[in-house]
């Protein structure tokens, strides 16, 4: 008696602010579904479900639609079922991004219905949904096709190699957008798709050279891949504040779908994923080249941390919200943060990495002059981007951003790598590592303990223990390289490497004179270079980047 009573007055009082109750009951009413342990509970939640309609019929949405007929499902009430189950059928897409049609012959469709696959209402949903789906596709196809238009355009290699430089460099065959928001279907492999979500900013120019800021989900190994994305499903919720400060200074966001073997933080066989995406998107609209950024929360922050570490050259800056600080693929070569930049959003209350490792790992970061920057925020948890307080980091975010330029010819690289595939560092290129070769005094690991982990117990409280673990495994032998160049004159040192080339720009260096190179203290190249023609091209159709384009390449054996 006392729930029911309890039920009527909040009921009572939501009736004042509309939509905001209607989310407010259906949120109560899937904490009931979640908690329900029989018949009794799912019954109480279905309940609750349809007291929100009643009251709020304007504000009814796909996600109330599903969890009531799913509930009316389970609870073998198929007349109620089905008259929930059709007019969602018959939606294009509900608050959380999903075509009606996806329910019915989605992957778990027959789970969740499966006790109404025999009834003859089922059997003409399914073939509504069929024929919805492959106009969906139909429709996606044509609006992908649009945002790929370009102006024709083409670059003659027998082009006098100056001008070639030149029109490459200044490229820009865009055309306007009709949409806002496109999803783009990205192959994986032969037989493996995925998606991502390109928001532009309403005023999109396609004369105008726009910054990019990337978004990496977490829970990686909890999501799958998908064919599409819905704009809704991304520039609201804990996204929220992406969307706001993006219109506001006028940032393309890209939100990559990830799934359990192809992300951005373990194993390494979705990695390449945000590089392609970018080279992808640069063919279609107008990207800053040295405005280009990663950001992300939780193994979406570790994947944004693992690009700054394993291959920064495309990007300008990173970010993280509640970050764990390691590549889980291999080491974690700490010092190659000094090419690029990080700045990290924690909390006090965080299970996923603890404040006392945030602040050792923070002096490392100032021991070693690092662009680097943590703000922490105390009394928040782990999701700490579902709160309103995490507005501030945003802001912050940028604001750095709106300042931050990548340098695509900077003076000084210092880059260290376990994997072949990651032999490159702006104008270092093709690095090879020989790791039977002895290490240079200067070449050692940096790293520290963790001695304290929070974490919650049974009873969902948040607690401390005590650990003995290394901040970073070194599971393989590395190589590395420390190089700068001063006008025409570079200096490299080089630690268990096999070989390695020099990438060379013309903002670089003065072509017209000698360009010399020393490794290790010896002379191994003074001579003058002329373009590459081929190089030029081969490069811009590898990366389509305008800003960083290379017309030779000199190769060295150490």
């Amino acid at each position: 008696m006392r729930y029911y009573l309890t039920l009527g007055l909040t009921l009572l009082c939501f009736l004042v602010n509309g939509q905001e109750n209607y989310s407010t009951l259906t949120q109560k009413a899937l904490e009931t579904m979640w908690k329900a342990k029989d018949e009794t509970g799912y019954q109480k939640a279905l309940t609750l479900y349809e007291d929100a309609f009643k009251i709020y019929p304007d504000s009814i949405d796909g996600t109330g639609l599903y969890k009531a007929s799913v509930l009316a499902s389970e609870l073998k009430n198929y007349d109620k079922a089905f008259q929930y189950l059709i007019p969602l059928a018959a939606m294009k897409a509900d608050e959380d991004g999903y075509p009606g049609w996806d329910y019915v012959i989605g992957e778990s469709s027959k789970s969740e219905y499966k006790n109404l696959l025999d009834d003859p209402r089922w059997k003409t949903l399914v073939k509504s949904a069929l024929r919805d789906k492959e106009l969906f596709y139909r429709d996606l196809r044509e609006i992908q096709d649009e945002f790929f238009r370009i102006k024709d355009y083409s670059f003659k290699e027998k082009e006098k190699a100056a001008v070639l430089y030149s029109k490459i460099k200044n490229s820009a065959p865009y055309l306007p957008k009709k949409q806002q928001n496109y999803s783009i279907l990205f192959k994986v492999n032969d037989s493996t798709t995925t998606s991502y979500l390109v928001h532009l900013p309403k005023d999109y120019d396609p004369e105008n050279k726009y910054p990019v800021l990337f978004f990496l989900h977490g829970a990686v190994r909890n999501n799958v891949l998908t064919d599409y994305q819905m704009p809704a499903e991304n520039l609201g919720g804990w996204n929220r504040f992406y969307k706001k400060y993006a219109d506001l200074n006028h940032v393309i966001l890209v939100f990559p779908k990830g799934g359990k073997k192809y992300n951005w933080m373990t194993p390494d066989d979705g990695f390449f994923m945000i590089p392609e995406m970018l080279k992808q998107m640069k063919k279609a609209i107008n990207v800053d080249d040295n405005k280009v950024f990663i950001s992300g929360h939780s193994n979406g922050a570790t994947g944004s941390f693992s690009y700054l570490m394993k291959q920064p050259g495309q990007f300008a800056g990173f970010y993280g919200f509640n970050t764990y600080p390691k590549v889980f693929t291999g080491g974690t070569f700490i010092e190659n943060i000094k090419n690029r930049s990080f700045i990290n959003f924690s909390t006090d209350q965080d299970y996923y990495y603890p404040p006392n490792a945030n602040d050792d790992f923070t002096r490392l970061m100032e021991g070693i002059k690092a662009d680097y920057k943590e703000e922490r925020y105390n009394g928040f948890p782990h999701w700490f981007p579902q709160f309103d307080e995490s507005e501030a980091a945003y802001n912050i975010l940028f604001s750095d951003l709106k300042t931050r330029r990548r340098n695509p010819f900077p003076k000084e690289i210092s880059w260290e790598y376990d994997d072949e595939k990651y032999g490159n560092a702006d104008w270092l290129s093709d690095i090879r590592l020989d790791t039977l070769r002895s290490k240079a005094q200067w070449h050692k690991a940096l790293n520290f303990k963790i001695t304290k982990w929070m974490k919650y117990d049974e009873k969902d409280s948040l607690i401390t223990e005590d650990v003995n673990k290394n901040a970073f495994d070194f599971p393989r032998k590395s190589g590395k390289v420390k190089a700068e160049y001063s006008g025409n004159i570079f200096k490299i040192e080089t630690s268990c490497i096999q070989s390695l080339s020099i990438l060379i720009s013309p903002e670089m260096v003065d072509l017209d004179k000698k360009i010399k190179v020393f490794i290790n203290g010896k002379l191994y190249f003074d001579k003058k270079i002329q373009y590459d023609r081929k190089l030029m091209l081969k490069n811009f159709e590898n990366n389509r980047d305008r800003s960083q384009i290379w017309v030779n390449a000199l190769y060295f054996k150490v």
